[in-house]
């Protein structure tokens, strides 16, 4: 990841660039060159600087730590839950896992609990706004947001959880009658100046940086515009020169405008017997290749060099020859090979030969009767016969059609993906003019970003062998990640014991808030303290749970490739709401035995409580620093006996 930043070479990610350009800003300062690709797990590292990197993760990871006790500690005032609920997440052999590798999400769990952490420091000073620390503290929650975010977008959520207890404390100043509107407006002013202006300014800034960094051209170049590319060095488009204009004799290459757009695309392969008509595929791909180009050919006449120029105008009827294949654009009624609704496009003919149905209007979308400009003009290929458009369609070709995009023919010409613009132009007849003049400005290329990104999240597919995960399954340990199969096998699970016990003090925790419901309702009388300290206490398990829903539940409605690592915020959440709800439990003992007896029971069950997780890491620490030998199964394996699930692959 951090390669890139260092070579300074542009590539496509699905997240926003600050994690990134962290490693890779620790990396160099370590005195790694960037040369290694990381390309999958295993690889021996051989003299590779890659320790600062793995330290920069590492001490992400570690900070979770101290953070949730204070995070526990500011919510209850509870030296016992707070401790409690820092070992159970170090006793965790997943986060340990994840802290351990050069990845994101050590640092996106650091800044999500940095995030809560400094909300609640801020929280904590309501009593006297306005302070020196109450600034800080508030300045330094919008600086964390901002920061979880720009490292995946998973930190939305933590912005939300920070967005409703804001509008929750704004209500109650707003309620707060002693006071007159001009200090409610300055609280409000306040939230909205360091808990949205500078969040925004700082993810700005972020990918202002990143744009400036990433100069060079690479392999993610083809997901983005024709004008995005025309900035980076190396890229075909940068400080080059070409026809303003296109016309029939002229080599193409062209380019679909939506959003994370291919390049309209063939090759000398068929479409499989069974799937369509056996010709040659037409697709799109997102890569520079000589298999984009096209020439732009007359209805009924092959281009020849002493032809007059005749610019390409809005509505002339065209043919497009494949140039490395010469078979000409194609369609007819024959259907899509997978949007049945739509017709199959293909590659027939050869050197010019064909028929009518390789006949297509070029429509551009302002509608005037002009030429059709390089990079900025949008327009359409309609099909003369069957009155569709050539179209790019969401959807990819199996493993016969090298997973590129389909392209078909939409008889629904409004669709945005049947729009294309001219990229490059070949053609020694026509005067060149210089690209440099259609480059995007800061705001262009960061919505381009934006859009891009969001198209591949939605588009994201596990790749083969790949084991994926549904949210369900993260909260009960049903299946983990391989993180490394050679002699040491490291595998992304969860401590099961800490995992199953946070299910099990839920379950506990809504029969006693139940329970307490009903004695609230009753009128039972209660001494004062012990009803400020249950108040206080279920005010923080029910923030800690808004904050694991948040976390957790939106997974539910992802239709993108899910993985086991993404439980990971929830569960620091869900972990420290276990602690809290144990030390309460813990507590109770008092309201229920004589002094001595619940005094010995309160050092029994916590002495328990932390045996057992202490235990159990002794038990599953393999998992994270490498597994030897059989497999599990295996009597002679060192992880004999603790295949608790048939779906751990241990």
């Amino acid at each position: 990841m951090g390669s890139w930043y260092i070579n300074r070479t542009f590539f496509f990610d699905v997240h926003p660039p600050l994690g990134k350009m962290m490693i890779g800003l620790f990396g160099t300062m370590t005195g790694y060159d960037g040369s290694f690709t990381f390309s999958k797990p295993g690889i021996e590292y051989g003299d590779t600087e890659y320790v600062g990197m793995r330290a920069l993760c590492a001490m992400c990871g570690s900070c979770v730590i101290p953070l949730s006790y204070d995070i526990v500690w500011e919510l209850t005032h509870s030296l016992t839950a707070a401790v409690l609920a820092a070992t159970l997440i170090l006793l965790d052999t997943g986060t340990l896992i994840l802290s351990q590798y050069i990845l994101l999400d050590p640092l996106l769990l650091f800044f999500i609990m940095g995030s809560t952490h400094s909300y609640l420091k801020f929280y904590s000073y309501r009593a006297s706004p306005f302070t020196l620390k109450w600034w800080v503290w508030l300045t330094c929650t919008g600086a964390m947001l901002a920061c979880a975010i720009s490292v995946k977008f998973v930190g939305l959520f933590v912005v939300l959880l920070v967005g409703l207890s804001t509008i929750k404390d704004l209500w109650d100043i707003l309620g707060d009658l002693s006071q007159n509107m001009g200090y409610i407006v300055n609280h409000f002013l306040a939230r909205v100046v360091l808990l949205i202006v500078l969040p925004v300014v700082l993810y700005m800034v972020f990918f202002a940086i990143h744009f400036q960094v990433l100069i060079k051209s690479g392999d993610g170049d083809g997901f983005y515009s024709t004008a995005f590319q025309s900035r980076l060095i190396g890229n075909r488009l940068h400080n080059a020169s070409m026809p303003e204009a296109f016309a029939f004799g002229s080599v193409v290459t062209i380019k679909n405008s939506a959003v994370g757009g291919g390049y309209l695309h063939s090759h000398a392969h068929l479409y499989p017997e069974g799937v369509s008509v056996m010709q040659q595929q037409v697709t799109c791909y997102h890569h520079k290749d000589f298999n984009n180009e096209w020439i732009v050919m007359k209805p009924n006449q092959m281009p020849v060099p002493e032809d007059p120029v005749e610019l390409i105008k809005h509505n002339d009827i065209i043919r497009l020859m494949h140039k490395p294949t010469l078979r000409t654009l194609h369609s007819h009624k024959e259907r899509a090979p997978i949007t049945s609704r739509h017709y199959q496009v293909t590659g027939y003919g050869f050197n010019g030969s064909g028929d009518a149905n390789d006949f297509w209007r070029i429509e551009a979308i302002d509608g005037i009767d002009t030429h059709i400009g390089t990079v900025k003009t949008v327009f359409k290929l309609i099909h003369i016969n069957r009155n569709c458009a050539v179209t790019q369609t969401t959807k990819k070709l199996p493993k016969w059609g090298y997973e590129q995009s389909e392209v078909s023919c939409n008889p629904h010409s409004t669709d945005h993906r049947s729009l294309w613009n001219i990229e490059e132009i070949t053609d020694a007849r026509l005067p060149n003019v210089s690209v440099a003049i259609y480059a995007p400005s800061f705001l262009q290329m960061f919505m381009e970003s934006h859009k891009v990104m969001a198209q591949g999240n939605r588009g994201l597919k596990p790749k083969e062998d790949e084991v994926t995960s549904q949210p369900w399954q993260w909260p009960i340990d049903y299946r983990g990640q391989v993180f490394s199969g050679a002699s040491y096998r490291v595998y992304l699970l969860g401590n099961p014991v800490i995992f199953w016990g946070n299910l099990v003090v839920l379950v506990v925790f809504s029969g006693v808030y139940i329970f307490n419901g009903m004695k609230k309702q009753r009128r039972c009388e209660e001494l004062v303290e012990v009803k400020e300290y249950k108040e206080k206490t279920f005010s923080a398990c029910l923030w800690l749970l808004l904050a694991w829903a948040l976390h957790y539940l939106p997974f539910w409605t992802m239709g993108r490739v899910l993985y086991f690592h993404h439980y990971f915020p929830a569960f620091l959440f869900s972990t420290m709401f276990t602690a809290v709800v144990l030390d309460y439990l813990l507590k109770s003992l008092w309201f229920w035995f004589p002094r001595d007896v619940a005094w010995n029971l309160y050092h029994l069950g916590l002495g328990l409580v932390f045996s057992i997780a202490v235990y159990s890491f002794y038990l599953f620490h393999p998992l994270a620093y490498g597994m030897h030998g059989p497999l599990a199964n295996n009597e002679t394996s060192t992880m004999y006996g603790l295949k608790w699930l048939e779906t751990w692959d241990i």
